[in-house]
């Protein structure tokens, strides 16, 4: 369910997502309210869910990870079991920076990582084996076409 926001908690949703890394005095400042005040909407909107985490962001190919692929995976099973272990797989593996469920031909999208083409089978060998997925089309990543924006919170 949405949590209700007023302009104040838009801005600094906003603010936070150009720049996780200000300091909260340089915040309060940008948004007219005090350090304190400031801290306080902060700490409220991540109690809330609406702030899930404030991480640096980092490039893949320059902390020597060069190889990126997408891989479309589909399930052998279709049962709770199944999803499970194929859950349980994707999030002990360090490669997947990100896997999502999705509808269509397929049943999840990950976005993997790796050093070199063999650490990339050892990874996709894992998820057809222990995690049960029957087929893994994997899309090499070539360049962004659009990098991560901010979420646009306000109408």
């Amino acid at each position: 369910m949405a949590v209700s926001l007023d302009e104040v908690d838009l801005r600094l949703l906003r603010e936070l997502e150009q720049d996780a890394d200000r300091p909260n005095v340089e915040l309060a400042r940008i948004v007219g309210l005090s350090p304190a005040a400031t801290l306080n909407r902060v700490r409220r909107l991540k109690e809330e869910g609406v702030i899930t985490a404030i991480r640096a962001a980092v490039d893949p190919g320059r902390a020597g990870l060069p190889l990126q692929v997408f891989v479309l995976a589909s399930l052998g099973a279709h049962d709770a079991a199944a999803n499970k272990r194929f859950e349980a797989c994707v999030k002990k593996s360090p490669n997947i920076i990100s896997a999502d469920w999705v509808t269509g031909e397929t049943d999840a999208l990950l976005h993997l990582v790796a050093h070199d083409v063999e650490e990339l089978q050892k990874v996709l060998m894992t998820l057809s084996g222990r995690g049960g997925a029957s087929r893994l089309v994997t899309l090499l990543r070539l360049e962004a076409l659009k990098s991560p924006s901010p979420t646009p919170v306000a109408r």
